[in-house]
């Protein structure tokens, strides 16, 4: 088997060879777009030599101005077309990395989802705008004025549908990793994510899907009640993942959750083997894991796998295994 069809074959629940593996990271600021983007991305593929390789996002929603109240997120955050330049650069950067790259691996493009993408302009608004100080912000304007938040938040998820139909059709990438946030039970009420986040959430996920492209969706951060994502996000998903040591959510349960789908994880990045073992102890753990056949996990070079767990700085040592 080639790269690329284990783990299509992993995808579609049939017969592999071996687990797919991928490792991916944040890289840093320097060489997070243009041609040091590229470089980076290549050598790090090269390195790790997975099955997946997954390019990194940072051409992020920018700052428009100073936003103080759901007007002026109103009146600043603009529609998006297929020449936004945040759209255009990482189609372009996305070309030039897969060009550079294995043509035997899957391919993979990173879409930061609807809550993301709708604090990045207020993340850039200079000091004391700190993560959680924006995510504070996102949830107080919704509740202070609704119908002019959602408005503004449409015109970002039709961006991201974009993007997603871009990456599939004009970048040729065979997925797109879904950066899913906002199912933390500290920000959000469960009847607030069903009504601001789940819609654009589903809305961007089916964009990738008609696009022909496999959705892998991520489930962010730590804290989550993951019962936010449900059926409708089972249906819109071929993969799903999550941090099973933040979550919480184990993967027997997580196979419960998602019945029929490919999980992906299982392996914590931070501690553990794949920081301290060796390639015989990795295996054993595989095996005590149960995810079969484990004779070709590449745990890719030591320093990859110093970084940290956090999405916002996440290096990620995946596995694919069948839920």
């Amino acid at each position: 088997m080639t790269k690329r069809e284990r783990v299509i074959a992993a995808i579609e629940g049939k017969h592999v060879d071996a687990i797919p593996s991928s490792f991916s990271l944040h890289f840093p600021k320097n060489q997070a777009v243009g041609d040091e983007a590229v470089a980076a991305h290549l050598k790090f593929f090269k390195e790790t030599d997975t099955d997946i390789v997954k390019v990194m996002n940072e051409h992020l929603v920018p700052y428009y101005g100073m936003i103080r109240t759901p007007k002026d997120y109103y009146e600043l955050i603009p529609s998006f077309s297929r020449n936004t330049n945040i759209i255009e650069d990482q189609i372009e950067m996305t070309k030039k990395i897969l060009d550079g790259a294995d043509k035997d691996a899957f391919t993979m493009g990173t879409l930061h989802g609807m809550c993301a993408s709708g604090i990045h302009p207020l993340e850039r608004m200079g000091e004391g705008y700190n993560y959680d100080q924006v995510r504070q912000m996102q949830v107080d304007f919704l509740r202070w004025d609704e119908k002019k938040m959602l408005d503004s938040m449409e015109r970002i998820a039709d961006g991201m549908c974009i993007l997603a139909e871009r990456y599939i059709k004009d970048a040729g990438v065979d997925s797109v990793y879904y950066a899913g946030l906002g199912a933390e039970t500290r920000w959000y009420t469960d009847e607030e994510f069903a009504k601001w986040i789940k819609p654009f959430d589903l809305k961007i996920m089916k964009a990738i899907k008609d696009a022909g492209g496999y959705c892998f969706l991520h489930m962010c951060k730590s804290g989550l009640n993951m019962k936010r994502y449900d059926e409708d996000y089972a249906a819109l998903s071929d993969v799903v993942n999550w941090g099973v040591y933040e979550a919480p959510m184990s993967l027997e349960d997580g196979k419960k959750q998602f019945p029929g789908k490919t999980i992906l994880g299982g392996l914590e990045n931070r501690s553990g083997v794949l920081v301290d073992g060796d390639e015989y102890d990795v295996r054993r753990e595989l095996r005590k894991r149960q995810l079969y056949p484990w004779h070709r996990l590449h745990t890719g070079n030591r320093a990859g796998s110093e970084a940290g767990k956090s999405c916002s700085r996440a290096g990620k040592k995946l596995i694919i295994h069948r839920s």
